[in-house]
Formats: structure tokens, sequence, C-alpha cells
């Protein structure tokens, strides 16, 4: 009956069934189609590290701080240098004694030590001659500390506590000194202490770097700014490289695992042609049992770490779990190498345990929140600081990038989520589908191996989340800069990032329903011209729509 059917219409017998399977392939590839708006099942976000987040809690301490700068800046120099070179005198004395016993981690000459280093800030800024001494005594005491350390319990959390005040402390107060200072008075490269070493080595921005040492930086992207702060002791460092200098060539190799390619090999000019806000050079003490052993311990290690990269693909570990080196992230490349050795490194482990940042971390892969920041390798005993370096050009956005990562967190733990536009997600998933075949070959795509279309959207998430609140810190920085003749302090910068995010809407869109993306060109200029103490640098309109740094004095 269907044949002669299809017959008295004309219609050929098969010409019905191709319309039908091309129906059939139509509903599927709808189908098909919308499901690529359906989002997957989230893991549930796993629970933190279960420590206590430490907080400073002094802010009454901050605004008596900078009520004496402005006190010491009215007196000018000449008025406040002798108080300066006073205090500079005391504090020396200080770390002298500290460092001619053994002292534990509450005793009370480092609660001097930690006022002396505070309060001697304002003093310096106002009078920027004296800068030097203070980069000296700030670098004498880390280096106190970081032998005193060495008979101190790392497991304790009064160890920890202590060490994160002096160091991380002192290194913010000094840069608050360095932010207000016109340009020159500090230097970019302070060097720690000449940690011997027998391995090869080479020239890497003035300081002479031995193979096995460990390159400890900060990247310029909103992610490296939550890298750094998100933990339990936020931090100023981002990203960890082991460096091996070949012994018969003397080429320098820095091995490191980058989120978008996972372990990689890259030359010294490459790995310094990346963004580097600044860079500590770390190196295995030379008085361990381990190194007394086999002086050329690190060497073998960085040449272990060599070879594999070589030998295998590593991809990047999202879920920073440093116990399973079949993926490695970048602080894990760095203990992994040195494991087969005898030598654990991040003797103190790092603790995430706030609930906002464990959900936001864990949207992006993370699944293990006991683990190796970069930040805290500084404060291994084992290691020596040989030099630090940091770009003066770059250290205010360096900070700005730190407090509005600070005034973000804030939000997340009063249960602010990281969306993202889910009309965004068949575009994200066939970007992870195009990526999947590039790896597969050995390539790089848009979305990283390891790292979800949905983590990806998140992380898009964030950085336009960061962009947008920190184009209005800039801007209100620059108000403030203006109306108190110096730039804010870090307190006050966390003050207008909050301010700055309280006008956010979720989708990149201001209070006012403006889109973070259509703001008057004035607040498009979210990066600072350089400029010198008491110039403001302000960013004006072109014809183009574009920006232009102009500066106001």
């Amino acid at each position: 009956m269907r044949e002669r059917s299809s017959a008295r219409s004309g219609e050929p017998p098969n010409g019905a069934r191709r319309r039908r399977l091309r129906r059939f392939a139509a509903a599927v590839g709808c189908a098909a189609g919308a499901l690529l708006f359906v989002p997957w099942p989230e893991p549930a976000a796993p629970a933190g590290a279960g420590g206590r987040p430490f907080v400073w809690n002094q802010d009454q301490r901050w605004q008596a701080l900078e009520t004496a700068f402005r006190n010491a800046r009215k007196a000018g120099c000449a008025g406040s240098r002798p108080r300066a070179e006073a205090m500079l005198g005391e504090g020396r004395r200080l770390v002298a004694d500290a460092a001619a016993g053994e002292v534990g981690p509450e005793s009370v000459v480092l609660d001097e030590i930690e006022r002396t280093t505070f309060e001697l800030g304002p003093m310096v800024a106002a009078c920027p001659e004296t800068i030097p001494e203070y980069v000296r005594l700030v670098t004498r005491m880390r280096s106190m500390v970081k032998r005193q350390s060495r008979h101190w319990d790392m497991g304790l959390a009064a160890t920890r506590t202590r060490m994160y005040r002096l160091l991380y402390g002192g290194r913010a107060a000094l840069e608050e000194a360095i932010l207000q200072a016109p340009p020159g008075f500090s230097p970019p490269l302070v060097a720690g202490d000449d940690e011997p070493s027998v391995t090869p080595s080479a020239e890497v921005l003035g300081v002479t770097v031995h193979s096995g040492d460990i390159l400890v930086s900060r990247g310029g992207v909103p992610t490296s700014a939550l890298i750094a702060r998100g933990n339990d002791f936020p931090g100023n460092f981002s990203h960890v490289a082991l460096v091996h200098v070949d012994e018969r060539s003397h080429e320098t190799s820095v091995i490191e695992a980058h989120i978008e390619r996972g372990v990689a090999v890259s030359s010294l000019s490459s790995y310094l042609k990346d963004v580097k806000l600044r860079v500590m050079v770390l190196r295995l003490r030379s008085d361990l049992p381990q190194m007394m052993a086999d002086p050329l311990l690190p060497h073998r290690a960085a040449g272990a770490a060599l070879e594999d990269a070589r030998r295998r693909h590593i991809p990047y570990d999202f879920a920073m779990d440093f116990a399973d080196h079949s993926k490695l992230f970048c602080s894990e490349v760095a203990s992994a190498a040195y494991e087969p050795f005898g030598v654990t490194l991040w003797m103190g482990l790092s603790r995430i345990s706030s609930p906002g940042l464990v959900g936001w971390l864990s949207g992006f892969g993370v699944r293990r929140f006991e683990t190796q920041e970069p930040s805290d390798l500084e404060y291994d005993p084992q290691l020596t600081v040989v030099a630090e370096w940091r770009d003066p050009l770059t250290l205010y956005s360096d900070h700005i990038d730190n407090a509005v990562v600070d005034a973000m967190l804030e939000g997340a733990e009063q249960g602010e989520t990281l969306g993202y536009p889910w009309l965004l997600l068949p575009v994200a998933r066939a970007a992870k589908a195009y990526s999947s075949l590039l790896n597969a070959v050995g390539l790089v795509g848009p979305v990283p191996e390891g790292l979800s279309a949905a983590s990806a959207l998140r992380n898009r998430q964030f950085s336009r989340m960061h962009a947008a609140i920190k184009r209005r810190t800039v801007i209100r920085a620059s108000e403030f800069e203006r109306a108190h003749g110096y730039r804010p302090p870090y307190w006050d910068l966390v003050a207008l990032a909050r301010q700055a995010r309280a006008e956010f809407r979720p989708g990149g869109r201001l209070a006012g329903g403006r889109s973070a993306a259509r703001l008057p060109a004035t607040e498009r200029a979210w990066t600072l011209c350089p400029n010198t103490s008491r110039t403001t640098a302000s960013a004006l309109p072109t014809s183009s729509g574009g920006v232009r740094c102009a500066r106001a004095r």
C-alpha cells in the first residue's frame, strides 16, 4: 500500500525515507546543540585545610603610621632624618642582639624588631635618602630570622605567624616607603646571603645563579595575584621555576609548569620575556646533611627534572596534588625534583582554609588545600634567600592588583560566587574539544589541558571582574593622591578596592547599569603611567577613543 501511495504521488519510494532521515538527523542535531547549553553537575566543593587564616587586625596601627607619615612630610627630610637615623640604629642593634644567640619565635626581642621595622616606614618615606639603609636593615632582619628558624618547629602556628609577620611584614613596610619616594632611591636588585655552591653557574639579572637554584616570581595577570593572595598567609609570589646550568656549555635552562601547556623547558631569555613583577632566588643551604654528603645534589636534581621534562609530556596539575607527580603544578616542579634526593621542600605546608576562597579555587579544579604555594617557600629554613629583584615601575600596580584581589576575596567570604554566562558554554565546549585535538598532537589550544570548559569561563569571569574593579580602584587612588599629596598606602588601597567592588555587578557591569567595557575613556586607563613622588599620572582620552597618560603636577 505504501509503495502504491508513493507511486500515485509520483515520489520515488526512497524519497520519503530520506526526508524522515533528514528530520531525524535535524532533531538529533538540535538535541545535541541544546545539550551544549546544559552545565555538567559540578562536584561539591571540598573542605578547606581547616586552619585559621592570618589577619593583622591592626587598623588603628595602620592609621597611626599614616598620621606619622603625614607629620614627617610636613617636617621635611631635615626634620625627620635625625629620628629616622636613630631608629635605624636601634633596629640594627636589635637585629644584632637577636643574631648573637638563639631566640624562639615568641621572643620579645622579635616583637621589638617588628615594631621598629613598621615605625621606621613613615620616617624613611618622608626622607627617601635613608631608603638604602632601610633596605639593608630589612635584609639583615630576614637573614637573622631565616637563621633562627633553623631550630624552630615549623609545624607550630606561632612559628609560621612569626616568620610571616617579620618577612612578609618587613617587605610590606619597606615597599610602602619605596612607593612614596621618587625613582632611583631604591635599587631594583637587593643582594641576600651568598650561599656557597659548587654547581655550574650563570648570570641572571645581575645575580650569579647556580644549577638547582629555585626562582620564585610574580606574574602580571589577575590569576597571578589570586595565586599570591589565595592563602591562609597572603603573599607576594605566584610562580616557581627550577634552574639548570649545563656543566660544559653553561647553557641555562629553566624548568617550569605552565597552565597553558604543562611542564616546559625554556631558555633563560624566554623565561625573562614573560612579565615578572618580582623575582627571588632561593638556594639550598650548603650545611644541610644531604648537601655535605653530596655538594652536587642540586645540579643532579635539576638535571633529573630537565631529563624528565624532555622525555615525557607532563600536564599541568590543576588539583595542586603535590603527592602525585603524573601531573605537576609550578611548585611541584621544584619539590618533585628534590624529593628523590632526600630533600623535602615546603617544611611548612601551605593551607587554604577560607570557605569562599576554597569555593572559588575548586571552581578552577583545585582539590588539595593543604599544598605548596609559591610564596611560602621563602619561609622554608632549608633555603637561603640569595637575592630579590623587584620592578620599581610596576610595584604600584602589583600592590593595586593585590588590594583588588583582597577585596574580591572578601566578597567570596560573603557568598559571592564565580559564575559565567551560560550562553558562552557551547562556545567554550567547542573550544575545549578543539584544544583536546591540538593537545593530542602536542600543540596548545585556547583551553588548557586539564581545565574544563566551565572552569575556563570562570577564569574569564574572574579576570573581567578584576579588570573592572581595578579600573575603578585606580581612578579612586589617583583622586586620593591629588587630595592628599601622596599615594594611598596598602590599607587605603584595600578600602578603595572595597568601594570599587561594591559598584561591580555580575556580568561585567557596574552600578548604574554601565558595562565595564563601556566606561568613559578616563576610566578605561587602568594601567598607570610610571610617575614620581608628588606627581600624579592621569589618563586623558584621545581622538580615537583610546587613552594617553599625562602628568599633572
